[in-house]
């Protein structure tokens, strides 16, 4: 991509222009638009139609509810309504923060199973401790099959200040014990995690791009730094996105200046925008690899393919997902608000990487399990690409448009000891609940370590452990079958691992547990090792 004299920094407010941005109401701004107009009026004659002469009673605002959806379908895979209260539920964990009670949970046989109470939240307040039951919710039953994870949430979010009743059954008392709970803001970090992998090699797992999520990530940067990392691994995968502005800051940090970032292009010249490095970036330097998956979309492949067209960063792991569309959203007068696409963005080469949706939703929708199909997850040669739209890097590589980011280095998914026994207890979320038990019933041992690496010093042997779990998947309804067993061995006892340390000690002890195996993480680890990341990337 050209400079041009257009060309602004990234500090400037056209940044917002890329994130998905509270607009205007959107019938004000089509009211003196003819043909719409016309249409409109339309509409209303139908409406009036059915509302006297339908041969049944119907109400006309479910009818309009289910009727937007299915117009905006037809535009773009991307554009989107959201009632009122949809639309608040989907931005309350972007935003940072929402209304709660404070606890993290997971549904163990249709019962609600504390397994975190975040430090100075409510929950902790009044006494309520992980490993705790919630068997009752304001004196209704919270227990059974329609008590969803959505069902729970629902029901125990609301308003800052507003307070709920919990019934809670404790493992060491035999009563029902009862709490009243204070709703407040909860923090929701979407930096998951960060560690020094080796001595020289920082990791940084982000699950979304939220609106503080650059803070988080430079926080996590400078603590890396200060403990002597050098080099980083940006782990994004399963990451769907969010706001774009975001990624936007985080691919400043780590490129010179006037280099471009991302332009965007739609009907208007007002949703024309270009984004360039300011240069004040922190690790301008420093060695760095992505990690994508098919899961890792939009506000992701903004940052992976900004660092990969400019040759700044190796990218590792699977081809991304492929969405190259910006939303814009424009709240309706009952702050209901559509998610309306208009704009494509580019990568600094020019490319867009915004998969076909020519052929319907459905299969815009299936084209993810048809990677599984076809097998490009397994294998590089199998791999969709449009070899049609080809671009250059800064320095000459070969990149790709249409269809996500194509990885410098793929590595396909891991299938060794994934056996048919490994499904079924995946499946049934066996492993989470024997972690759950475990903390249970070990959680006064288990409180009086210090970090994890003394949970694993501790813990019982691998085949002690493996006995254990095959035992207590028996008795929920997986029969052991010690061939398979055998073969996921080494699978099954570093996911139990890494999920017992989460519930006692967060997500910063399961990352270091459950990468050692992640032949991702160890791919980007041996090419930083051989600088293959250094600027500009020789992969």
């Amino acid at each position: 991509m050209t400079q041009k004299s257009t060309r602004q920094p990234i500090w400037l407010p056209l940044v917002i222009a890329l994130a998905m941005v509270v607009g205007i109401i959107i019938g004000s701004r089509f009211a003196s638009n003819k043909p719409v107009a016309e249409n409109d009026r339309k509409l209303n004659a139908i409406l009036n139609l059915i509302a006297q002469d339908y041969v049944d009673t119907v109400n006309l605002h479910d009818l309009i509810e289910l009727s937007i959806p299915k117009i905006l379908s037809s535009l773009d895979p991307h554009t989107n309504y959201f009632s009122a209260e949809d639309l608040k539920a989907s931005t309350d964990d972007l935003n940072g923060s929402f209304s709660g009670i404070g606890i993290q949970f997971m549904m163990v046989n249709d019962t609600i199973g504390v397994v975190e109470v975040i430090p100075g939240g409510p929950s902790e307040k009044v006494g309520i401790l992980a490993g705790d039951k919630i068997i009752m919710i304001d004196d209704s039953t919270a227990t059974g099959e329609k008590m969803t994870n959505s069902a729970v949430m629902k029901r125990l979010r609301g308003e800052k200040g507003t307070k709920v009743k919990l019934g809670i059954k404790r493992p060491n008392t035999s009563k029902t014990l009862t709490f009243t709970v204070t709703r407040g803001d909860i923090p929701v970090n979407t930096v998951d995690a960060f560690y020094m992998i080796d001595k020289n090699t920082g990791y940084v797992k982000i699950n979304q791009f939220g609106r503080h999520t650059y803070d988080e990530f430079i926080t996590a940067m400078a603590s890396l730094e200060e403990e002597g990392a050098k080099r980083y691994i940006i782990d994004l995968r399963g990451n769907g996105g969010g706001f774009m502005e975001m990624a936007l800051l985080m691919a400043n940090e780590f490129l010179p200046a006037n280099q471009p970032i991302v332009f965007t292009k739609g009907r208007y010249k007002r949703d024309d925008n270009e984004v360039w490095s300011d240069g004040n970036g922190s690790f301008q330097d420093a060695e760095v690899a992505v990690l994508i998956d098919e899961f890792s979309a939009s506000a992701s492949e903004i940052f992976a393919g900004a660092l990969q067209d400019n040759d700044r960063g190796l990218i590792v792991g699977c081809r991304s997902f492929g969405k190259g569309l910006v939303q814009k959203e424009f709240v309706l007068p009952d702050s209901s608000a559509i998610r309306l696409t208009t704009a494509r963005y580019y990568t600094p080469s020019g490319r867009c990487i915004q998969k076909d949706y020519k052929q319907g939703l459905l299969d815009y929708e299936m084209e993810l399990a048809d990677r599984y199909k076809n097998g490009e997850i397994y294998s590089r040669d199998s791999m969709k690409i449009d070899k049609s739209q080809v671009f250059k890097t800064a320095y000459g590589r070969t990149v790709y448009g249409g269809g996500g980011i194509v990885p410098d280095i793929f590595v396909p998914h891991d299938t060794v000891g994934i056996t048919s026994y490994f499904i079924d207890v995946v499946n049934a979320g066996l492993m989470q609940r024997y972690a759950f038990n475990y903390c249970n019933q070990n959680r006064a041992a288990l409180n009086k370590m210090e970090d994890y690496m003394q949970f694993l010093r501790m813990a019982p042997s691998d085949d002690a452990l493996i006995k254990d779990f095959a035992d207590f998947a028996n008795a929920n309804g997986i029969v052991p079958r010690w061939y398979y067993i055998n073969q996921s061995h080494d699978a099954i006892v570093t996911n139990i691992k890494a999920l017992i340390a989460r519930d006692i000690f967060g997500n910063q002890a399961y990352y270091p547990i459950i990468n050692r195996n992640d032949k991702t993480v160890q791919a980007a680890l041996r090419a930083l090792n051989k600088h293959k990341a250094a600027f500009p990337i020789t992969e």
